[in-house]
C-alpha cells in the first residue's frame, strides 16, 4: 500500500469506466462508473477521477497515492488493427515467418482464405546473422548493415521496429548487438528485440510476440503519456501502475517496454477480485462471468486458482505468448445489438453499440436493438435509474420501436415476446461459453458456483443456475465494478522463460539452481524497482519438461522460494517432480524414455496487504423495509408479473428474498427470477440458490 494508504482502481472497458477508490486508513471506499469514450479511453478514464475526486471530497482526492489501471487499449488496438506502421529486422530467409504461421486456416475447410500480417512484406527486411540452435554464432552481424536497415524503415514510415533473429534465445549476442546499432539511429524508444520479450523457442511464437510488442509500444506509450501529463500536474500527484495479463501489476516503466503483457488487462482484473470475494465467501471453485457492454468474459477459478494459458490469439494469426488468466471472451454484453439473419434466425452480437451511440434507448441515433434494450422493455432494468451517470434516463419507447422495426416485425412476434426472444438467445450463447471453459475441459459444474458481474452479469442468474446446472451464484456486493476492484488488490507480478534444452540424464544441478537463481533475482528486482509498496517478495520457479521426441512440454512446479533465491535441485528431485505432473496430467508414465528439459520459468510475487472482504459487510442498522422499493410489472415465464423491487445496498445480513424480485443500485441490476432465492451473507454478497 503506498503512504497515503490511498488507491484507486480504474477499469476502462467498451462502454463503461468503472472506479474503485479505497483509504486503507479510514476504511472507507467510493465507487464510481462513467461512459467510456471509444478511440479516447484516457477521456473516460480522467473523467471518472474527476467524478470520483467529487464523491469523495478535498481531502481525500488531495491525499495522493497510486492508481491502477486495468485497460483494454491493447487488445482494441489488436482487434481493430489501428497501430502504427513498424517494420522487422530479421535473419536472412526468415522474414515471412510471421505470414506463414504454423499454416494454420480461418477456416478448417477448403483450400481458400485471407490473412494480414500485422507487418507489411515491404517491411520486414532481412540482414546477414545466424546463430545455431546450440547457440554457436556462425554469422555475426554487420552493425553498419543494422544501421541501414533501421534508416531504410524510418525513412518508410516506421515508428517502431522489431528485431527478430532466428535462435537468439540460445544466444541473444547478436541481437544485443543489432540492438544497440538500431538505437544508435532510431529516434525514439520503440524498438523490441526478440530475447527481451520472449526467450523461448519456437520462432513463430517468439516472432509474434516481439512484433505485436513493437507494434504496441506507440499506442501504449502515448496513452499513459495523456493519463501521466494531467497526473502529474494535481497537486497530490498520484502514482500509475497498470494490470497485466497475468493478474498482476507492473510500472508504466514496464508496460511501455513490454505492453504486449496489458492484452486482456481489465477481464484479469475481475478474476482477481472474483477470486479474493469467493474465497471470503467460503468458495473455492468459481466461474466467473464478466458481462459488461460490449462482451461477455468467463473464467474457471478451482481450488483457489486462477487458470493461467500460457499463450493467446487475440484475432486469427495474432499469437501472444506470455502468461495470462485463461478467459473466453464471446460478443454478448449489453450493447450487443439484435438482428435477424438472412436465415430468419435471431441473434445477438458480436457487433456492439458500446458507449456511444449505445443501445437505442440512449437516444444518441441509434435505432437497432440491443440486449439493454430488451431487458428495459422486459422491465428488469430501471428506466429512471440509468447505470454511468451520463444520461438521467432511457427512452423505452426508442427501446420497442427498435425492437418492433428489427426483431418483432420479422419474426412476427408482439414486442415483449420479442424481447424475451433477445434474451434467451444471448443466455444460450453465455451458456454455451461456460460449457467450453468448464464442462469441455473436465470441470464438473456442480462443483462450482458462478460468480456474475459486470454491469450485466446479475441480470442472467436463472440462466446460469438453470442452463448449465450450477448449485448457486454469488453476486459481489458492487458487482458492476469488480473488476475495478481488482486492480486495487492485485499483487505486482513479473514472468521470466528461457529455453535452455537440456537432458535430464546427467544434467548438473547446480548449474541449473544457479540459472533458476539468476531469473529469480532478475523478476525480483522487477518488482522492487516498480515502486508499489509490498510486504514480502515470493518467487514461483518451474521448468518445463517432455520426454524426448515428444513435441509439447508440461509445466513442472520446482516450488516457491523468497526473493533472489532458488529451490534446491538434484536430478532425482526434478525427475519425481517431473513425473508427478505428467501422471496427474495423463494417469501414465512412459517408462524407458529419456526426459528433456525445454525451459525454465520463474514468477515473482509481491505480496500487498491482504483486502478486508468485511469492508463490505451491510450497515447493522439496515433492514427490509428501509430496502423496498415497491412493486413493479416484470416480464417473467411468458407474462407479465407483480414484481417487487429492493434496493440492493440497503438489505441487511441474513435477508432472504424469494423470486421474482429485482435489486438495484447503481452500478447494477440484480434479477432473481421465480424458483429462485438470494441471501445477504455476512461480508453483503448475494447468495442465489433454487427454493428447495
Amino acid at each position: 500500500m503506498t503512504a497515503s494508504g490511498v488507491i484507486i482502481g480504474v477499469d476502462v472497458g467498451g462502454t463503461f469506466t468503472d472506479l474503485f477508490l479505497l483509504d486503507a486508513a479510514t476504511r472507507g471506499f467510493k465507487t464510481c462508473k462513467v461512459p467510456s469514450h471509444r478511440g479516447d479511453e484516457a477521456r473516460g478514464f480522467l473523467n471518472g477521477l474527476a467524478a470520483l475526486d467529487s464523491l469523495a471530497g478535498p481531502a481525500t482526492a488531495g491525499a495522493g497515492g497510486s492508481i491502477v489501471h486495468g485497460t483494454t487499449v491493447g487488445t482494441n488496438t489488436l482487434l481493430e488493427r489501428r497501430g502504427p506502421i513498424i517494420g522487422v529486422i530479421t535473419t536472412r530467409g526468415f522474414r515471412d515467418v510471421l505470414e506463414m504461421r504454423r499454416r494454420d486456416r480461418r477456416r478448417t475447410w477448403g483450400l481458400w482464405g485471407d490473412f494480414v500480417p500485422i507487418v507489411e512484406r515491404a517491411m520486414r527486411l532481412e540482414v546477414g546473422e545466424r546463430t545455431l540452435a546450440d547457440g554457436t554464432i556462425r554469422t555475426a552481424i554487420d552493425p553498419a548493415e543494422i544501421r541501414s536497415a533501421a534508416e531504410l524503415l524510418r525513412e518508410s514510415g516506421a515508428e517502431s521496429v522489431a528485431i527478430l533473429f532466428i535462435n537468439a534465445y540460445a544466444n541473444a549476442e547478436n541481437e544485443r548487438r543489432a540492438l544497440a546499432a538500431v538505437r544508435a539511429v532510431w529516434p525514439n524508444e520503440h524498438v523490441s528485440a526478440s530475447h527481451e520479450v520472449l526467450a523461448e523457442i519456437r520462432e513463430f511464437e517468439r516472432f509474434s510476440t516481439t512484433a505485436l510488442n513493437a507494434y504496441l509500444q506507440p499506442v501504449i506509450g502515448a496513452y499513459l503519456g495523456r493519463l501521466e501529463a494531467p497526473l502529474a500536474q494535481q497537486p497530490s500527484p498520484r502514482k500509475l501502475h497498470v494490470v497485466q495479463s497475468n493478474g498482476g501489476i507492473m510500472s508504466t516503466a514496464s508496460a511501455r517496454k513490454l505492453p504486449v503483457r496489458t492484452a486482456l488487462s481489465g477481464p484479469a482484473a475481475g478474476v482477481i477480485a472474483a477470486a479474493a470475494i469467493a474465497r471470503a465467501a467460503g468458495f473455492e471453485n468459481v466461474i466467473t462471468c464478466d458481462l459488461g457492454g460490449t462482451s461477455f468474459d468467463v473464467s474457471v477459478i478451482a481450488a483457489g486458482k486462477s487458470a493461467v494459458a500460457p499463450q493467446t490469439t487475440i484475432d486469427f494469426g495474432l499469437v501472444i505468448r506470455t502468461p495470462m488468466v485463461e478467459i473466453t471472451t464471446i460478443g454478448a454484453g449489453g450493447g450487443s445489438l439484435a438482428y435477424v439473419d438472412r436465415g430468419g434466425l435471431l441473434q445477438v452480437g458480436p457487433e456492439s453499440a458500446g458507449s456511444i451511440p449505445g443501445p437505442a434507448c440512449y437516444g444518441l441515433g441509434n435505432t437497432r436493438p440491443t440486449l439493454t434494450d430488451a431487458q428495459l422493455v422486459l422491465g428488469r432494468i430501471n428506466s429512471s435509474r440509468p447505470l454511468g451517470g451520463g444520461l438521467k434516463s432511457l427512452d423505452i419507447d426508442k427501446a420497442k420501436h427498435a425492437l418492433a422495426t428489427h426483431v418483432g416485425r420479422p419474426l412476427g412476434l408482439p414486442i415483449a415476446e420479442a424481447a424475451d426472444a433477445i434474451v434467451r438467445v444471448a443466455e444460450a450463447r453465455m451458456a454455451g461459453a461456460i460449457r467450453l471453459i468448464s464442462i469441455e475441459r473436465g470441470h464438473d459444474p456442480k462443483r462450482f458456483i458462478a460468480m456474475p458481474f459486470g454491469g450485466g452479469g446479475a441480470l442472467h442468474i436463472g440462466a446460469l443456475i438453470r442452463q448449465i446446472g450450477l448449485p448457486c451464484a454469488v453476486v459481489p456486493r458492487f458487482p458492476g465494478i469488480t473488476s475495478a476492484l481488482g486492480c486495487v488488490i492485485a499483487d505486482p507480478k513479473h514472468d521470466l522463460v528461457h529455453t535452455v534444452n537440456l537432458a535430464l540424464d546427467g544434467i548438473d544441478a547446480a548449474a541449473l539452481e544457479r540459472a533458476l537463481r539468476e531469473s529469480s533475482e532478475k523478476t525480483s528486482a522487477v518488482i522492487a524497482a516498480a515502486g508499489i509498496a509490498v510486504e514480502r517478495i515470493d518467487v514461483q520457479h518451474e521448468l518445463d519438461m517432455h520426454y524426448v521426441g515428444q513435441t509439447h512440454t508440461i509445466a513442472v512446479p520446482l516450488g516457491t522460494t523468497a526473493q533472489g533465491a532458488a529451490p534446491r535441485l538434484t536430478e532425482d528431485s526434478v525427475r519425481a517432480a517431473f513425473e508427478t505432473a505428467y501422471r496427474a496430467s495423463f494417469g501414465r508414465l512412459l517408462r524407458g524414455l529419456p526426459i528433456a528439459i525445454a525451459s525454465l520459468r520463474v514468477s515473482a510475487i509481491g505480496h500487498r496487504p491482504a483486502f478486508d472482504a468485511s469492508l463490505f459487510a451491510p450497515d447493522p442498522s439496515a433492514s427490509l423495509d428501509s430496502a423496498a422499493l415497491g412493486l413493479r410489472q416484470v416480464w417473467f415465464d411468458g407474462d407479465w408479473r407483480d414484481t417487487r423491487i429492493w434496493s440492493r445496498l440497503d438489505l441487511p445480513a441474513g435477508a432472504e428474498i424469494e423470486g421474482p424480485a429485482i435489486l438495484e443500485q447503481p452500478d447494477a441490476t440484480t434479477v432473481i427470477e421465480r424458483g429462485l432465492i438470494g441471501r445477504t451473507d455476512p461480508l453483503g454478497n448475494l447468495i442465489v440458490r433454487a427454493v428447495a
